[in-house]
């Protein structure tokens, strides 16, 4: 900065010499050197702003850098008693008939979900019998009542694995999030550079992202079952309407229809 200076006062210094040279002699002014001659004063005047302005950001840099090198030990230990929030272990079931550890290890991990699922449910069988041999409205009244069980079971199925593939991948996250309360509470400088606090926010950032993706998946999977629900009632309402229906159709073929005479009897009686 002092080398630049010296330049500018050099040039400034030389350019009237000469101008009073020119004009001591008696040489006639030219407009057009004079006007070249503003123009670089100008150019060195911008190079020696430009200089010092760097110059101050690399200072300003510097003394941040230091000073997050630096921190005073209260300003990241006052914090270090944050409670940490632990998966709480699903409770072991009694397991009276032996088809419960399956379901549990299932929740915790994800694997043999599907089968999990079965293994504590009524076994699904196939077409009842005589199912072929019923009416359109029967099939279709028997096949709704079929669909709602098979697609409750998948729904089931996938939240069980869902929630067992999170579970697992609890501790694991959780000792990233150790990882990352510990570098931030540390007394080392290096720990306390811009570069290392962007990087920690950065992977604070990723498993935020990652925490949001586990609760739409949940959620998605919490939607299907109420849409498995709706479709519950839905039958139910649709099958008390053939219900309705068909008693008015058969109601006077099948219920014996009482005479005009068995009527007098009866009141005369």
């Amino acid at each position: 900065m002092r080398i630049t200076s010296s330049v500018f006062l050099v040039f400034f210094a030389a350019s009237t010499t000469a101008a009073r040279a020119q004009f001591g002699s008696g040489i006639v002014y030219d407009p057009t050197q004079s006007a070249h001659a503003v123009q670089q004063i100008q150019e060195a005047r911008q190079l020696y702003t430009t200089t010092v302005q760097t110059e101050q950001k690399v200072i300003a840099a510097y003394n941040l850098a230091r000073q997050m090198a630096n921190l005073p030990q209260s300003l990241f230990t006052s914090f270090t008693n944050l409670g940490r929030q632990q998966w709480t272990m699903l409770t072991q079931p009694a397991n009276t008939y032996g088809n419960s550890l399956q379901w549990i290890n299932a929740a915790l991990t994800g694997a043999g979900a599907a089968g999990a699922n079965q293994a504590v449910s009524i076994p699904r069988i196939g077409q009842i019998i005589g199912y072929g041999s019923l009416s359109v409205q029967g099939r279709q009244v028997i096949a709704a009542h079929g669909a709602t069980v098979d697609l409750y079971d998948s729904a089931n199925a996938s939240s069980l694995q869902t929630i067992g593939t999170i579970r697992a991948n609890a501790a694991e996250r959780e000792s990233d999030i150790s990882q990352l309360e510990a570098a931030t509470h540390s007394a080392d400088p290096a720990q306390h550079t811009e570069m290392a606090t962007l990087q920690r926010i950065n992977q604070a950032l990723l498993i935020e992202l990652r925490t949001e993706q586990e609760t739409n998946q949940m959620l998605q999977m919490q939607a299907l079952q109420q849409i498995v629900g709706q479709k519950v009632q839905q039958d139910n309402l649709k099958s008390l309407f053939l219900l309705g229906n068909g008693y008015q159709q058969t109601f006077n073929t099948v219920t014996p229809q009482q005479s005009t005479t068995g009527t007098q009897w009866a009141f005369h009686y």
